[in-house]
């Protein structure tokens, strides 16, 4: 019996949040919602991609032109749509993924576009480049990757905060490259930005909504008192002919 009064207490809060005309109120369901349609997309994309994060930023020109900044990539797991495929093995198959222009050493690229952890270091962002060839000489093998604007493979360069790049293992592969829009990876490159403009325009809503309804309010109660006002004056005109009549007959 506690329990379902608890239950039922629960749910006559909720009813009673979803029904409040209090602004802070009518902010935190807007909230609510942008919160849930958001999870609903993510939680979409995982399912279609089978890995995360599902889509990612370009945010340098190291695969430029074939891919450049500000474009939003989408990502799937290495074994869906296909196996992941080296440039060596696509040099055999004619397999090529974002090949439209050569490299900038003027090669054909080919093969597939992977998104992979440096030294499988996740405090970082991940790196998106082009599978070369699977490296077999080595402790632990793996993955040669190089920029299709880059004059030397990763494995041969230097970042700053990263070191020297291990040939890439596969647990180390978030996904490759499925297809790619522009621009409009600028919206994950700033979004703290993008969130406290979406939270301002909320607000902004809100209070243009609130406004609006006391304006309608205003209106209707002017316009029922213009409406008694007549009424009013109707009675008090057909109070003066009665007493105007009965004179006359006395």
């Amino acid at each position: 019996m506690k329990e379902q009064r608890r239950n039922l207490g629960v749910v006559t809060q909720v009813q009673r949040f979803m029904k409040s005309e209090d602004p802070k109120a009518g902010m935190a369901r807007d909230i609510l919602w942008v919160l849930c349609v958001v999870g609903g997309v993510a939680l979409l994309l995982f399912l279609v991609s089978g890995t995360w994060p599902a889509v990612v930023a370009v945010e340098s020109e190291s695969m430029v032109p074939n891919m450049n900044v500000g474009d939003l990539v989408f990502v799937v797991a290495p074994d869906r749509y296909g196996m992941l495929t080296s440039w060596a093995e696509g040099q055999q198959t004619g397999y090529a993924k974002f090949a439209t222009s050569p490299d900038r050493q003027g090669n054909e690229v080919y093969g597939d576009v992977i998104i992979y952890k440096p030294n499988g270091d996740t405090s970082v962002h991940p790196i998106i480049h082009r599978a070369v060839v699977w490296y077999e000489n080595t402790t632990v093998p793996g993955y040669i990757t190089k920029g299709d604007n880059n004059q030397i493979s990763d494995q041969d360069a230097y970042y700053q905060g990263i070191g020297s790049i291990q040939p890439v293992r596969k647990e180390w592969i978030v996904g490759k490259a499925l297809f790619a829009v522009p621009l409009v990876g600028y919206l994950p490159l700033h979004i703290i930005e993008f969130a406290v403009l979406i939270i301002a325009l909320l607000i902004v809503w809100e209070w243009y909504s609130r406004r609006k309804e006391q304006k309608d309010e205003g209106g209707k109660d002017q316009a029922k008192k213009a409406s008694s006002t007549k009424k009013n004056g109707k009675k008090v005109g057909s109070s003066k002919k009665s007493a105007e009549k009965s004179a006359k007959k006395r």
